[in-house]
């Protein structure tokens, strides 16, 4: 199993079905009342490829897309078109989006995290796989330049500052990213009448962990 660095062509994801799911087990008691918990720190993804398909010229790039992946085998990056920046939605990206750390004089290692939500109920969600090039970084509000400020893994999300920051100072971040995936199925079946009539296949694509 591996995982390619390659994103799963825009123009297909775009339209597609999908979110964030999560696991709760939920107990009832014999109170009526209810106990819940997750064993799950982290959301997970899910996303139907099927419903961007438009055309069979799609079809053929999904074919060829899963074909190198050889079905559920190959990870792969996926853009969720509803949650793909460090910014709010209809803003521009700035190096003070998203707080990634808080300098303790010596560490220089971060990495990055998205902030869904406010106060102790807030949920920070790690991003491992940033678009190169889109990467921008502060320290107490002055901004990095990636080379000589920072460098950035793009396979990891981690970021090492070139200077050690003085303690207490606040890292911030902005990016876009993508979502680390794999189809889940290994099977896709679809034939040109069906496709012309409107119909369009079910492909799963999942989000996986590192």
């Amino acid at each position: 199993m591996a995982f390619h660095e390659i994103r799963f062509p825009t123009q297909l994801s775009f339209g597609a079905v999908g979110g964030p799911e999560r696991r709760t087990e939920i107990v009832t008691l014999a109170s009526g009342n209810e106990e819940r918990s997750t064993p799950w720190a982290h959301a997970r993804r899910r996303y139907d490829a099927g419903t961007g398909l438009r055309s069979m010229a799609d079809m053929e790039t999904l074919i060829a897309f899963f074909e190198a992946r050889m079905g559920q085998l190959h990870g792969f990056r996926w853009k969720d078109w509803s949650d793909f920046s460090s910014a709010s939605a209809g803003q521009e990206r700035t190096p003070t989006d998203q707080v990634i750390g808080v300098a303790d004089g010596a560490t220089t290692r971060f990495s990055l995290t998205k902030r869904y939500g406010d106060g102790e109920a807030a949920y920070q969600r790690p991003i491992t796989k940033p678009v190169a090039g889109t990467v921008t970084l502060a320290v107490q509000g002055l901004p990095l330049t990636e080379g000589p400020g920072f460098t950035l893994d793009t396979t990891t999300g981690e970021i090492v500052l070139t200077d050690l920051p003085v303690s207490g100072a606040i890292i911030t971040a902005g990016y876009d990213f993508d979502v680390p995936v794999r189809f889940d199925t290994d099977r896709i079946e679809m034939s040109l009448e069906t496709f012309n009539a409107g119909q369009v296949p079910r492909i799963p694509v999942i989000e996986v962990r590192p």
